[in-house]
């Protein structure tokens, strides 16, 4: 029998109601449901059914998974199905890794802002993006890319920044070509996106204060007055912004893999919990001013539940987006053209593609006994009340 290793959820249910003693007030409807989500995902709270191989008779119990987009153990099948339909818009040109970080001053204002934050970041970034490859004097062509709302940083504090996979190159103006990047190493000049990203980001941030949609209490009051709001972004202006261009991958089947990485991926998972002892967590991080040293770090579990909440989006807030030629309501087309003018051929795979199909992936049919048999259900298992109160 496996020894049961510690998940997020088992501190959840150990450490809830201490949890929630202190901070319930102030946590959101979108925070409460994930909290109680992946408490519950995959036990008899949720209800299951009983299967039963088809050769040998060996049963077993399997419990509903509660499908919460910030639960570790609910993303392999989302994110497989999400790269099937992505395998299919990749393009035989160098793809390049685009990273938009804001700085901490600012990125905290999403603590009461995430929605208006994330938002005006996806924009600034975006058209970051565009514009500059758009310019004659730099690229001259029409991109498009996709980007991946990340939040936290290695040790769960707020960190806001965008991973953006992006092709090296894009449609003339008259779009009768491909234009590629001068080099293959080289994609847009890093300092010029900094400044523009920074510039673009600030402008629309100064026009959300001034329309009032910013909520600034607590710890935030002070910013309320417009002098100080005012000195907090002319602070900001005078400071480099991270934006970090990584070097090409070696192929759009390496993309795949950083995609799939990526993608899906939670504040936390659940390979990098060590140990739940007298009330405190701890857990593997990577160092990141030391070389990427992965060194433990223990926390009140108190504590290491709120960073978690943290990263909770608002409802309705898409964290992957895509621009320009990969826009929704023009990627196919554009697609096809791209295809046109690099003289590839179609995929044989339709973008709309819903297959779930991942090789990694055990087949979850498979009788584990005997290997050779079906399982097959049995019998419904109804959900269960649970144990804990339900405070949302």
């Amino acid at each position: 029998m496996k020894e049961h290793r510690l998940e997020l959820a088992d501190i959840f249910r150990t450490h809830q109601e201490d949890f929630l003693a202190r901070w319930n007030p102030v946590l959101s409807r979108q925070q409460k449901r994930a909290l109680r989500d992946i408490r519950d995902c995959r036990t008899a709270v949720l209800g299951g059914h009983l299967q039963q191989c088809d050769r040998c008779g060996h049963r077993v119990i399997l419990y509903n998974s509660c499908r919460n987009r910030h639960c570790p153990k609910c993303q392999a099948t989302a994110r497989a199905r999400w790269l099937a339909q992505r395998q299919a818009e990749l393009l035989p040109v160098p793809y390049f890794h685009v990273v938009f970080t804001l700085p901490q001053q600012i990125g905290r204002l999403a603590l009461q802002n995430a929605k208006t934050i994330y938002n005006i970041l996806f924009r600034a970034a975006s058209r970051t993006l565009l514009e500059t490859a758009a310019d004659p004097r730099l690229l001259g062509a029409s991109i498009g890319f996709l980007a991946v709302l990340h939040t936290w940083g290695q040790n769960l504090h707020l960190h806001p920044h965008l991973h953006c996979v992006v092709p090296g190159g894009g449609i003339s103006p008259d779009g009768s070509r491909w234009i590629a990047c001068p080099k293959s190493s080289f994609f847009l000049p890093v300092r010029v996106l900094s400044h523009r990203f920074r510039k673009k980001f600030l402008r629309q941030l100064g026009q959300a204060f001034r329309q009032g949609t910013l909520r600034l209490s607590g710890n935030l009051r002070p910013l309320a007055e417009p002098a100080a709001f005012q000195l907090l972004c002319e602070q900001a202006a005078q400071i480099e912004w991270v934006v970090h261009v990584k070097p090409p991958f070696g192929g759009p089947q390496r993309v795949l893999k950083y995609l799939a990485r990526y993608t899906h991926r939670v504040a936390i998972s659940n390979h990098r919990l060590r140990s739940l002892e007298q009330g405190r967590v701890t857990f593997d991080w990577k160092d990141y001013a030391h070389r990427s040293r992965t060194q433990p770090m223990t926390l009140d579990a108190v504590e290491f539940i709120r960073r978690f909440l943290l990263h909770v989006l608002p409802s309705g807030m898409v964290r992957i987006r895509q621009f320009g030629f990969l826009a929704n309501r023009v990627r196919q087309p554009k697609l096809e053209q791209c295809r046109t003018l690099l003289a590839v051929r179609p995929p044989t795979t339709s973008i709309g593609s819903d297959s779930s199909a991942d090789p990694n992936l055990p087949d979850a049919h498979a009788c584990p006994v005997c290997k050779r048999g079906r399982l097959i259900v049995i019998e419904l298992l109804t959900a269960q009340p649970t144990v804990i109160q339900d405070t949302s």
